[in-house]
């Protein structure tokens, strides 16, 4: 009975997983492919390369590992598919190049926007985004192609290590975990310390002097305004809303799979699958994390979402129908004298001398 408590306990843990990364597999690709599509029919965005790049790397990991992790078998997923040596070694070179194509992609991205952001009139200080991005991918070559270096996967009774916490990168994991987590981390936290720095010197500048005084009125509102308020802020408080969720996102997701790199295989093979799909999180929260925080995206998101909708039939308002308004408008325009106001009153006709208006009337 014991055994039987156990088993199901198990099979729903084990359900409960494969249902939450399903649901993380589709945001990640619906999330990302909408923001794909609205960000390369937005023109002004200032780092529209970046975000395509970061899009199109989320979904080539959505497309590649993410379903890897769902079919295969434990330790590298949550299914029951064994995968054999060839698959192996692709699912390792695939783990290897893009989850540092993504942690560097972040990094380029905060480092293009504490530039847009500190140094804006500074065009030259900002290198190519080609040239970043190709840098960025030739790293991620580099850190794939160690994978291959590694040990050979091992023969069907063991555990095919076809991961990169399983052993897949032999003695190298420890230079993997310092190029893709560890340098895109302190690169991240530099440009975005920077941008919240530069905030918050802003915020903390006195406003200007008016050119001259201006007088104030003696009513409450005026009494009121003078005094401090109740609840000091901190400057540059909102400024550090979206420095505070990308660090605060990074770490969240990478860290704990840094941390199992640094890790024996054998240990980090235990929890390799919840600490992997916690990675994993990562690129479906990238599209609402660097997408609807930004104003440009979110009012062309609203765009296409009203051309997409059907719109409701217009109604005709019915107005009253008068039958004088009816008989005017059989009848055409009114004659009226040339002379004079059209509301002016008729006059009199001509009379003889001696005669008055109240006299005609009373003949």
């Amino acid at each position: 009975m014991a055994n039987t408590t156990v088993l199901n306990t198990s099979e729903v843990a084990v359900s409960a997983g494969l249902i939450l990364a399903a649901v993380v597999e589709a945001a990640a690709l619906l999330g990302n492919g909408a923001l794909l599509v609205v960000v390369l029919r937005t023109p002004g965005l200032r780092d529209t390369l970046y975000l395509v790049h970061l899009c199109v790397v989320d979904l080539l990991a959505a497309a590649s590992i993410m379903p890897l992790g769902l079919l295969a078998a434990p330790p590298l997923g949550l299914g029951r598919v064994r995968l054999g040596p060839a698959p192996c070694r692709a699912a390792r070179f695939l783990s290897a190049a893009l989850l540092p194509a993504c942690t560097l992609g972040v990094a380029a991205l905060g480092l293009a926007r504490y530039r847009l952001i500190v140094h804006p009139l500074r065009p030259g200080a900002r290198p190519p985004p080609g040239l970043v991005l190709t840098a960025v991918w030739a790293a991620a070559g580099l850190l794939g192609a160690l994978s291959l270096l590694g040990p050979p996967p091992a023969p069907p009774p063991a555990p095919p290590r076809c991961s990169v916490l399983a052993g897949g990168l032999g003695p190298f994991r420890p230079l993997w975990a310092l190029l893709a987590f560890a340098l895109p981390a302190l690169l991240l936290l530099g440009a975005y310390g920077g941008i919240f720095l530069v905030a918050r010197r802003a915020a903390l500048r006195p406003p200007r002097p008016a050119r001259g005084p201006r007088p104030r009125s003696d009513s409450l509102d005026s009494r009121l305004s003078i005094l401090p308020p109740l609840r000091p802020r901190l400057p540059g408080g909102k400024a550090a809303l979206a420095p505070a969720l990308a660090v605060g996102q990074f770490a969240a997701c990478w860290l704990p799979y840094g941390c199992a790199c640094l890790a024996p295989a054998e240990q980090a093979a235990v929890a390799e699958a919840p600490v992997t799909w916690v990675a994993y999180s990562a690129f479906a929260v990238h599209p609402f994390l660097y997408g609807l925080l930004q104003r440009p995206v979110r009012r062309a998101l609203g765009r296409l979402a009203r051309r997409a909708l059907p719109q409701p039939p217009r109604t005709c308002t019915l107005r009253a129908w008068h039958l004088p308004t009816f008989l005017q408008h059989l009848q055409g325009p009114s004659l009226r004298p040339a002379l004079g106001p059209p509301g002016a009153p008729e006059q009199a006709p001509d009379l003889p001398e001696g005669e008055n208006l109240s006299m005609t009337g009373a003949t």
